[in-house]
C-alpha cells in the first residue's frame, strides 16, 4: 500500500478520541464539558480518576508507536522516512480529530510520546526523566510537558548527531507540542494554570 494511504489511515487512528469515550462510558459526560475541556489524560485524571487516565495515556501512546513500528514495513517503496510522517500524522489525528470535525482534540503529548517512543527511545527516556523532575518540582503537568518538548530536539541531536533528519522531525513534534500548550504557556504568566492536583494557583 502506498505511503500515501497509511497516512490517511494513521490519521485516522490518531483521531479516535479515548478520554471522550472513556467519559461516556465510564460516568456518562463528555469530558469536554468538564474540568478544563480538553480530551487529553490529565483532564481524565482530574475528571475520572488516576485509573480511567492511565488507560487514556495507554491508548493514546500506543496509537502513536505502533504506526510508526508497523506501517513502514507494509509500505510500498524504499523512502526511509515514512515512519516520521506517519507520526506526526498520529499527532495531528489527536489534536484535530475528524470525528470531531478537527476540533477538540488533546494535546498530543501522550501520542507525541508514543511517537517519540518508536522512533528515538534512548532521547525519550532523558525527556521522560526531565518531565518527571520539572513536574515534581512544579507540580504543572504543562510546564513539564513543555520543558521536554523543547529539550526534544537538543537531546536528539545529540543522540543521533544534528545532521540525523530525526532532528527536524522531533522539532516539527515539539513545535505541535507547544503550540498545543499556548493557553496553558499564557496561563502560566497570568499565575492561573491548574496544579497538578487541580488546583489554582493564586
Amino acid at each position: 500500500m502506498p505511503g500515501y494511504a497509511w497516512t490517511v489511515i494513521t490519521y485516522l487512528i490518531g483521531s479516535i478520541p479515548a478520554a471522550l469515550l472513556a467519559g461516556r462510558w465510564l460516568q456518562g459526560i463528555d469530558l469536554r464539558d468538564h474540568g478544563s475541556g480538553n480530551l487529553g489524560a490529565t483532564n481524565v485524571y482530574r475528571t475520572l480518576g488516576l485509573e480511567a487516565a492511565i488507560v487514556v495515556f495507554s491508548f493514546d501512546l500506543i496509537k502513536g508507536a505502533l504506526p510508526v513500528i508497523l506501517f513502514p514495513k507494509w509500505t510500498a517503496g524504499t523512502w526511509p522516512y515514512w515512519g516520521m510522517v506517519y507520526g506526526v500524522a498520529a499527532i495531528v489525528g489527536h489534536v484535530r480529530p475528524i470525528y470531531l470535525r478537527g476540533k477538540g482534540g488533546g494535546k498530543g503529548v501522550a501520542t507525541a510520546s508514543g511517537v517519540v517512543l518508536a522512533l528515538t527511545p534512548s532521547p525519550m527516556l532523558l525527556c521522560t526523566v526531565l518531565w518527571v523532575i520539572v513536574c515534581w518540582l512544579t507540580r504543572y503537568v504543562s510546564l513539564a510537558s513543555v520543558s521536554a518538548a523543547v529539550a526534544l530536539p537538543i537531546a536528539v541531536a545529540i543522540w543521533y548527531g544534528p545532521s540525523s533528519p530525526l532532528v527536524d522531525a522531533m522539532l516539527l513534534v515539539a513545535l505541535l507540542v507547544i503550540w498545543t500548550h499556548r493557553g496553558n504557556l499564557r496561563r502560566l504568566r497570568e499565575g492561573v494554570e491548574p496544579h497538578i492536583g487541580g488546583r489554582r494557583e493564586a
